[in-house]
């Protein structure tokens, strides 16, 4: 398993032609992905946070070669607040992208340069070095949207670049109206969370995303050629059964691709034939 600075050397030596996507996890729903020279880090979740179960891959003066940094939403493991200051200051040209209504409170709270940060809302769209970055509402249990302003506070991302289309779906369960919005593109590849929900985590205030059914069912409506289970791993009160997920693709839909990835390694999503 790589980590640290191997990562990042394996990120930087990795030359892709057009059409392909390489992707590295570093656990719960934190990948990076690159496309052509683009390097994306999603919801990289940093810190060594108490019930750990897998310890952080990187440091965050580790990560100089991010070009974008997503967060999808503001909780710890997916905006790490504690590690994006450093992260900032180790990559330097690294924009920030973040659900709108969240833009400001992490600009201040922060003290990141406005210049630096992207708010995004439902369909809305950027484009960062030369990646196309599209919001996309999510339902962390419930689909939360500001009375005042419409906004919502968790997304999912779209991103396109090298000719390639990639869904994060941040933490999300399934909503009407989420398979409409995504039928407006085709996936290579969807990374999808799978730890469901309950009552018992609810109560303790652990909000829940798709269970593993609901979200290969989902990838089986919209057919990527990948689809990579995520969020299921870190935390004892939180996990999922990636193995049932990878069975219930099989069975299911057997001509859908899934990945079970390991942590730290490349894998690359070569072009389409």
């Amino acid at each position: 398993m790589k980590t640290g600075t191997d990562i990042v050397n394996d990120v930087n030596a990795c030359v892709l032609s057009r059409g392909e996507l390489a992707l590295w996890w570093l656990g719960q729903h934190s990948f990076i992905l690159k496309a052509g020279t683009a390097v994306i880090y999603l919801d990289p979740f940093l810190s060594p946070l108490p019930g750990r179960l897998v310890p952080p891959l990187l440091q965050p003066t580790d990560i100089t070669n991010a070009d974008i940094i997503c967060g999808s939403h503001d909780h710890a493991d997916h905006i790490d607040r504690d590690v994006w200051p450093a992260v900032a200051a180790a990559s330097t040209k690294a924009t920030f992208v973040v659900p709108d209504m969240l833009r400001d409170t992490v600009i201040g709270d922060l003290k990141l340069d406005p210049g630096r940060i992207i708010g995004l809302d439902d369909g809305k769209s950027a484009v960062v070095s030369g990646v196309k970055i599209t919001g996309i509402p999510a339902a962390h249990e419930f689909l939360d949207q500001d009375n005042a302003t419409g906004r919502f506070p968790y997304l999912g991302f779209v991103l396109e670049a090298n000719g390639c289309t990639a869904y994060h779906a941040g933490d999300s369960c399934i909503y009407e109206g989420l398979t409409t919005r995504l039928k407006h593109w085709k996936f290579d590849v969807m990374f999808l969370p799978i730890n469901g929900r309950d009552a018992k985590r609810l109560a303790a205030n652990c909000i829940g995303n798709m269970t593993y059914q609901e979200a290969a069912d989902l990838a089986g409506t919209l057919r990527p050629r990948l689809v990579v289970p995520a969020h299921y791993d870190m935390f004892a009160m939180n996990l999922g059964d990636v193995n049932g997920f990878a069975d219930y693709v099989r069975v299911k839909y057997p001509a859908l691709q899934a990945l079970i990835c390991q942590y730290g390694e490349r894998n690359v999503l070569g072009p389409t034939l």
